[in-house]
């Protein structure tokens, strides 16, 4: 291709903490360029924000349905190729559809939409459209983590025997929701986050990234949720036993009252040979464990003798000892998916690191995990098999 990919984003207005996160990503490696938006519900605000990211004028929207018609009507060298949604989990899905029905791409923020029906309504539009969906999994970006994947694949580990994986914050300690704060009023608001709130948020975040660097699918699980903060609508806590398809056995906590933790996502993987050992606070550091010899310490961008995976050297961006983080981590979510999008519109097929990316499947499991969370949580039996 001899241009940049034009991108339209509904939702992530000044003030939107995640849509600003979007657009550092999306502009990271200058394949991608905001074209057009309706970034708020609020009329003044959705212009406002729009001025201030210096988009045309006929191009500010103030609401999504006006931007995806018009936007479709134009000429084929203005039109979009993708449409970005980072709005609550509620107004995911009828953006979403829209967007696929007027021929645009899309990149979503997780969960994928508010209940599991869409989700796989969402699916069979993908399918019948041919049109690529990223949903923005953000850990399944780093470099490591895709070494670690890589790793596993290739039974460096032998047979995984033990998934360990957690993901505490601390910053619902406090009824934060009726104390002025927007983020923790939508996302513990059932009728806007959906059944459930810290599995829902946080969790869906642990399991994806349990499944993949494992490589094995939940096949049962056991949760417990809690509601620890006093007069909380949805789970702020909960543990989930877990079985994979592949007999392996694991264990996921998430919690948001866990107080003064901030975003200290854990994962160790276990086999019969070894193991390894990952975490988002340290993310340029990969601990390979072994039953008989030494720990080894793998560090990003510091690939001597060439050990690290193509797919962990394509997603790594400096060279070692030059800290890479959660925005490098979107970012490699953001090109590749550009990649993949500019590969099929020349024509090409994208290479195998390219399509390395959270898709619609991915989120059809998550809003899956979180149905069955619940479900298992409420009974009890307890045990539950994973139904999709």
């Amino acid at each position: 291709m001899n241009r940049k990919l034009r991108m339209g984003m509904i939702g992530g207005g000044k003030d939107a903490f995640i849509g600003a996160i979007h657009r550092i990503a999306a502009n990271m490696d200058g394949l991608i360029e905001l074209k057009a938006g309706a970034l708020s519900v609020n009329p003044e605000v959705a212009v406002d924000s729009g001025k201030m990211l210096f988009l045309q004028e006929d191009r500010i929207y103030t609401d999504f349905k006006t931007m995806l018609e018009k936007e479709a009507a134009r000429p084929e060298s203005e039109r979009l190729d993708f449409v970005t949604i980072v709005t609550p989990n509620f107004a995911h899905f009828e953006p979403a559809m829209m967007a696929l029905d007027k021929g645009f791409n899309v990149v979503i923020e997780k969960p994928i939409t508010f209940t599991l029906d869409e989700a796989k309504q969402l699916k069979a539009k993908v399918e019948q459209t041919g049109l690529t969906l990223l949903l923005t999994h953000t850990y399944t970006g780093y470099p490591l983590v895709k070494q670690a994947r890589r790793m596993v694949a290739d039974g460096v580990f032998g047979k995984i025997r033990k998934v360990w994986v957690e993901y505490p914050q601390g910053w619902l300690s406090k009824l934060s929701e009726k104390e002025g704060n927007a983020q923790a009023a939508w996302r513990t608001d059932p009728k806007r986050s959906g059944k459930s709130g810290c599995m829902g948020d946080i969790g869906t975040h642990a399991a994806n990234l349990a499944e993949y660097i494992s490589g094995a699918k939940i096949e049962k699980l056991c949760a417990d949720l809690n509601v620890l903060v006093p007069g909380r609508m949805l789970d702020d806590d909960g543990g989930v036993l877990l079985r994979f398809d592949n007999g392996a056995a694991g264990v996921l906590q998430a919690s948001q009252v866990a107080a003064g933790e901030e975003n200290a996502l854990k994962i160790r993987v276990y086999g019969e040979k070894g193991g390894l050992e990952w975490a988002q606070h340290e993310p340029n550091t990969l601990l390979v464990k072994w039953l008989d010899k030494p720990t080894e310490i793998y560090r990003a961008g510091a690939n001597y003798g060439g050990y690290q995976s193509s797919y962990a050297v394509h997603n790594t961006r400096t060279p070692g000892g030059h800290p890479e983080g959660y925005l490098e981590a979107f970012g490699n979510l953001y090109r590749n998916f550009a990649l993949t999008l500019m590969a099929k519109l020349d024509g090409q097929q994208p290479a195998p690191e390219a399509l390395d990316f959270p898709s619609v499947d991915d989120g059809v499991r998550g809003m899956a995990f979180i149905d069955n969370v619940v479900k298992s949580s409420q009974s009890e039996q307890k045990w539950t098999t994973f139904e999709v």
